[in-house]
């Protein structure tokens, strides 16, 4: 298995055999030795031992315990974190996620506990031997994706998986199989049990791996969808204008749309592709044609409800929103006066907002040519036209008179629509200097300070 070695990966080898030097059993674990099979750079790597958690904390001096009682222990060494999970056996889960009780126990007993047999496989560093007690590395070659042993079991330990299992399924474009989608399908109505931040952080890799397409067609095939977004379930069916849509219905558009976002887009734009006509299925009407009447205002709001409700950061809900509720404006960018095609294209999401749109484009009419023309435009802006520097400053305001008084909060905002104001008319060219900018202000704006 010859890969790039990663410093993480490193830092495993070292663990491993101070572990074994200490007379312990220690190899890497789960998805660092499928990724290794597959060719690819894990993002992580974890290490399983029959060393106790506090033997573990005895031969490391830098160790995090959050997790001891369940047999892992975060080891800190060379500015590198590795789990170190104790080989065990879990006992009911009570939760929907957590053992009540653990009992340490061998390699063989702890791979029987894991989620898929393609990620309960073991790899020794020091011999180089995958250890497959459950035909992991079958399954990799016949590309499916297997609960190992009772599929309901294992979904009922950890309803997240049902999640995971679509998330592997789609991202290594492999089957899942027969007993363990029946499993999905009936028990998906429980993924609601599992808590938001968790269901949001899966969302968000499905739509950030580069298979999100594939992810989301399996999550509605396995009943998953309507659960956890009913909201983005509701596009099926909901008719387009064929004029504008030759592709079909909403939920075939944002398909579309999914297809295109690549492995690694952010997780602001992801949402947003998904997102972005949302508010379609409660506009739409049939009148001349079906038509959609804003249904990004529609669609803003239902994506800020959506993005509470996954507990997201209220930076990401706020751009997210952004993004939904400006994606109908850029075809009107080239009409827009300078000023605004400036203060447009000065919004931190813009860069983001260009890729949805063409995205959007791309899912349906594949008419691209105006987002190529406002790209062009903005490309063309030097940093001096696109934000020059102030004619006026609030110290300005302040030496003409509007000096903040009993009423400071409503004089501050007299001076942000007075600065606002002669930005405006600077960028459009028409106030050029300081002297231009007080004249106008005296006697335009403010006579009351003369």
């Amino acid at each position: 298995m010859e890969h790039d070695t990663t410093q993480q990966e490193h830092t495993a080898r070292k663990i491993c055999a101070q572990l074994r030097h200490a007379g312990y059993r220690a190899v890497f674990a789960g998805g660092c030795v499928r990724d290794r099979l597959l060719g690819r750079i894990p993002q992580d790597y974890d290490v399983a031992t029959n060393a106790r958690p506090e033997q573990v904390t005895q031969l490391f001096p830098k160790t995090i315990t959050v997790g001891a009682k369940f047999g892992v222990v975060i080891v800190v060494l060379e500015n590198c974190m590795v789990e170190v999970a104790t080989f065990r056996v879990d006992g009911p889960y009570l939760d929907g996620r957590h053992p009540s009780t653990v009992t340490f126990t061998e390699e063989e007993q702890d791979a029987q506990r894991r989620d898929f047999t393609i990620n309960a496989m073991f790899y020794n560093p020091e011999t180089d031997a995958v250890l497959d007690y459950v035909g992991g590395m079958d399954d990799m070659k016949a590309g499916i994706v297997r609960a190992v042993g009772d599929p309901r079991k294992r979904f009922e330990e950890d309803r997240l998986r049902l999640l995971r299992g679509v998330r592997f399924a789609a991202r290594l474009e492999y089957k899942i199989d027969g007993d363990t989608f029946a499993a999905m399908r009936s028990m998906a109505e429980q993924i609601i049990t599992t808590s938001a931040e968790r269901i949001r952080d899966e969302i968000q890799k499905m739509l950030t791996e580069g298979r999100a397409c594939d992810a989301f067609k399996l999550l509605d095939t396995a009943g998953l969808l309507q659960p956890i977004l009913p909201e983005v379930a509701a596009m099926r069916g909901v008719e387009q204008p064929e004029v504008f849509h030759p592709e079909g219905d909403v939920w075939q558009h944002t398909l579309l749309l999914l297809a295109q976002l690549p492995a690694g887009a952010s997780p602001t734009v992801a949402f947003a592709a998904l997102l972005h006509d949302v508010g379609k299925p409660v506009t739409q009407t049939f009148e001349d044609r079906i038509r959609f009447n804003f249904h990004e205002k529609a669609g803003a709001r239902i994506t800020e409800a959506i993005c509470r409700r996954l507990r997201m950061s209220n930076t990401d809900t706020c751009r997210i929103v952004w993004l939904v509720e400006n994606h109908m404006r850029l075809k009107d960018f080239m009409n827009m006066r300078k000023h605004r095609r400036i203060y447009f294209a000065r919004e931190e999401g813009f860069d983001e907002l260009l890729m949805l749109c063409r995205m959007d484009a791309l899912a349906s009419h594949g008419d691209t040519a105006f987002i190529d023309e406002v790209e062009a435009y903005v490309a063309s802006l030097d940093e001096e036209t696109l934000k020059p520097a102030p004619l006026l400053t609030g110290r300005d305001l302040i030496e003409m008179g509007l000096t903040p008084g009993p009423g400071v909060g409503a004089e501050r905002l007299v001076s942000r629509v007075i600065l606002r104001e002669v930005e405006a008319l600077q960028l459009e060219g028409q106030l050029t200097d300081g002297r231009a900018a007080r004249q106008y202000v005296r006697e335009s704006l403010a006579p009351e300070s003369r």
